[in-house]
């Protein structure tokens, strides 16, 4: 049966992904769901989909309770491990990209575990709320409110209104400017109000708060590269559903950046610089 859990596991990778905001995390919950399976009574099983959703939000629910602790103590801003766009499920749109977003992700963390739970379920993989009841043994009517609740906290979802062409373009031009130290380049790709967040974790070196304003992101941008040092190689990816930046020294993925892009202009910079979530980058890309 290991084929059926196999035509489960992105699915299942993406639920946790978007419980947990760690793909590093959510691989290890889909392993654990892996030994589950493979040790229940298969016969007892009236649809895998419905119990393997069922053993992953649960194991995500007891990760999220302890996870809480840990990024109240966590050194500077906290943002969530980047994966791979292709590794989240069908996002066949644009509001459906948009809410795998960071900055969708970080809206998320304003939950409860139990009002996150029941928002991806109905969310991102439409389930209705005798389906949501049944995951989390709890009655319809709870389901119902704790989805009101949590639609209220979330709020609409950030939408980065550039077209797929055109934010892989100005992306292009940052990663341009970026390798030939073109500053004036990089400030004419900024809205005014651009802001710039970073997460180091405390391993290396980061700002600890935003950093707001059109020319102090350049500043920020240009003191990042000289602290990287020389031979840094810039080269594109699709993280979040958003266009994105690897920066590799000797090989090695030592950063990310992901943009928003709207009206033309990038308003956001979120740049991942804790190494321990690269590591689920690197994995996948041998490096």
């Amino acid at each position: 049966m290991i084929e059926r859990f196999e035509a489960e596991r992105s699915r299942m990778f993406g639920l946790a992904y978007r419980m947990l905001g760690s793909a590093a995390e959510a691989e290890d919950v889909v392993q654990d769901a892996y030994l589950r399976w493979s040790g229940a009574e298969r016969e007892g099983i009236g649809s895998p989909g419905a119990w393997l959703a069922k053993v992953v939000t649960n194991l995500c629910l007891n990760r999220l309770t302890a996870a809480r602790a840990t990024r109240e103590r966590y050194v500077g801003f906290w943002l969530p491990e980047p994966a791979p766009t292709g590794a989240l499920g069908p996002l066949e749109s644009a509001e459906r990209r948009d809410a795998v977003s960071m900055a969708f992700m970080l809206l998320l963390e304003r939950l409860t575990p139990a009002e996150r739970a029941v928002f991806v379920l109905r969310e991102a993989f439409s389930y209705g709320y005798r389906e949501i009841a049944d995951v989390l043994d709890l009655s319809e009517a709870n389901c119902r409110q704790l989805y009101g609740r949590a639609r209220r906290r979330v709020g609409e979802a950030p939408r980065f209104d550039a077209p797929g062409e055109q934010r892989r373009r100005i992306v292009e031009r940052f990663l341009t400017a970026a390798d030939s130290g073109d500053l004036a380049g990089l400030e004419r790709l900024l809205a005014d109000d651009v802001v710039a967040w970073a997460d180091g974790g405390g391993k290396v070196n980061a700002a600890l708060r935003p950093v707001a304003g059109r020319e102090r992101v350049v500043r920020y941008l240009a003191g990042l590269a000289a602290k990287s040092g020389q031979g840094v190689e810039f080269g594109h990816a699709d993280l979040n559903g958003q266009e994105a930046v690897l920066a590799r020294r000797g090989g090695e993925l030592v950063a990310v950046f992901v943009f928003e892009v709207s009206g033309g202009m990038i308003g956001g910079v979120r740049t991942v610089l804790n190494p321990e979530k690269l590591s689920h980058l690197r994995e996948l890309a041998g490096s």
